[in-house]
């Protein structure tokens, strides 16, 4: 593509509706992925009695290693949440896009 054609396609609608919408959604994910992070990092470090506390039947285990587990799965599914995002409604705009669809 040459550059007008470029700066013709980041004119349109559909394109301009493509961006808001991934922004939206990444900035959403991103704060579901670092404000948890975040949380277990200043708990761990302003009250670690508290992720020190011992599971209830869990003999030796600590709610520190289930909250740990549970970040890391969380992870897992909200990248799994963008990649099916992603390959669904961002990937049919983009078609959309480069077939030269205005709306």
């Amino acid at each position: 593509m040459e550059t007008t054609e470029l700066l013709g396609v980041r004119d349109t609608p559909l394109f301009e509706s493509l961006v808001r919408r991934r922004r939206r959604f990444v900035a959403w994910l991103t704060a579901a992925t670092l404000i948890p992070y975040y949380a277990v990092i200043l708990i761990a470090a302003f009250a670690p009695g508290l992720l020190a506390t011992k599971v209830p039947g869990g003999g030796v285990l600590t709610i520190g290693w289930p909250v740990g587990v549970a970040l890391i799965v969380g992870t897992w599914c909200l990248t799994g949440l963008y990649v099916r995002r992603a390959n669904g409604e961002f990937d049919a705009l983009t078609a959309r896009i480069l077939a030269g669809e205005k709306q």
